[in-house]
């Protein structure tokens, strides 16, 4: 019995407490879901809302306004991009301008500066009647690396820095034997003959003159193993570049010369170039008005020009000057672009003045007196038919105006040398063929 009554207690007490513990999580279930409709719907659960349509329309308005205003900034954006891109292309413009502007100031004061250490100072003008232009440019500084070979060549052969150069092949090599063979008579220690071909070095050295054979270069060895004598004379304005660059002063001869005295007693040497010329006269030779006679022009029929027979680019003194470089450069240029004589070429860059389209040279330059750097013409024509002239003693003697070379190179050999005053009669005035 009494076994039975505890049994029924306890289950009595096990019922209620599970009764209570269903209470208790029913609480704590509704809290818990109180504090998530509190969060969520802070206004009450039955507030009401607007249609959802509206809300919807709205956001589309403002997605619609939002998209609008975005493309007009970045067209507004883009604009400005442009507007800033232009705007620096300008600056970069003007900086430019600017920094061409300086450069340009920096290279005259530049140059107004080494005018000043050529020149030397800025001088009050004298007296009328007593200013005289500079007319003798300063020398190159010399460059030794240009060619360390010629330049200990030119060490031993030049005299004061200056020698006499001539360029040679196989086809004028008797005229060169006439030629160095009268240099070695009047005792001129300072010449080099610069050997074009193999034949010309032998014979140099075999005859004990000075040579100088050129490293192999195709663009001069093509002519100066075949050409005739314009060909290589034009070749002798390359060539001369690397004198000038070491420094040295050339009195340029062509090798249908024969030497007399000793040119360099007689140079003058206060121009870039100092030339004989091929005048015959005074007129021909310095210059002189010629009257141009236009008839149907009326009262202004005569028209006045100046003219001069050209300088002989076969014998002239050249000094290491930038002007007389680039004289060189200009013809050695041309001659390479264009089928044109030499002698031409190397005058009209000497004397043609500035012009339009056209930027002159400016290189100081003097002619040499004719009666004693005396062309063919002047001796053949003049000098040996004159009692007085006839007794004069020339410089040298350029037989450029006569075909037949080398018959009047002896000619002038026995007429000047040896004394034999019929020497030069059995030749015309010009040539017969």
């Amino acid at each position: 019995m009494m076994g039975r009554r505890d049994s029924a207690l306890m289950r009595k007490d096990g019922s209620q407490s599970f009764r209570g513990s269903r209470i208790a999580a029913a609480i704590a279930v509704g809290i818990f879901l109180g504090c998530v409709f509190a969060f969520f719907y802070p206004d009450g659960f039955f507030v009401s809302t607007p249609p959802i349509h509206h809300s919807i329309d709205t956001s589309n308005s403002e997605v619609a306004s939002s998209s609008c205003e975005s493309s007009e900034r970045i067209n507004m954006l883009k604009s400005e991009f442009v507007a800033s891109s232009n705007k620096n292309a300008e600056l970069k413009k003007q900086v430019w301008e600017l920094t061409e502007k300086l450069r340009l100031a920096e290279q005259r004061k530049d140059n107004a500066q080494k005018e000043v250490l050529v020149l030397g100072e800025q001088q009050k003008v004298g007296p009328f009647g007593t200013v005289k232009g500079v007319r003798t440019n300063s020398t190159v500084v010399p460059d030794e690396s240009v060619n360390p070979r010629l330049a200990k060549i030119l060490e031993k052969v030049a005299v004061k820095r200056e020698l006499i150069v001539a360029l040679a092949n196989s086809n004028v090599r008797d005229m060169l034997e006439v030629w160095f063979t009268s240099i070695k008579r009047v005792g001129i220690p300072n010449y080099l003959v610069i050997a074009l071909d193999d034949d010309i070095a032998n014979l140099c050295h075999s005859k004990d003159v000075p040579v100088y054979k050129r490293d192999p270069d195709e663009g001069i060895d093509s002519i100066a193993k075949t050409g005739g004598n314009h060909a290589v004379s034009g070749l002798k304005f390359r060539v001369l570049r690397e004198f000038l660059q070491l420094g040295y002063s050339v009195l340029l001869s062509d090798v249908d010369i024969v030497y007399l005295q000793n040119p360099f007693d007689h140079l003058y040497r206060d121009s870039d170039v100092e030339s004989m010329t091929d005048g015959h006269n005074n007129m021909t030779a310095y210059g002189f008005n010629d009257v141009f006679d236009e008839p149907q022009m009326g009262w202004a029929r005569y028209a006045h020009t100046m003219r001069i027979w050209v300088y002989n680019s076969g014998f002239f003194y050249i000094r290491p000057t930038i002007p007389s470089i680039e004289l060189l450069d200009r013809v050695a240029g041309r001659l390479s672009r264009e089928n044109a004589w030499d002698q031409a070429v190397f005058n009209e860059e000497l004397f043609f003045p500035s012009h339009p389209g056209y930027d002159g040279l400016h290189a100081s330059r003097r002619t040499m007196d004719y009666y004693l750097f005396m062309n063919s013409k002047v001796l053949f024509k003049t000098v040996r038919k004159d009692s007085i002239l006839s007794k004069l003693k020339p410089v040298i003697v350029h037989v450029n105006y006569h075909p037949d070379k080398f018959p009047r190179m002896k000619a002038v050999v026995d007429y000047y040398v040896n004394g034999n005053q019929d020497a030069l009669k059995s030749f015309p005035d010009g040539s017969e063929w």
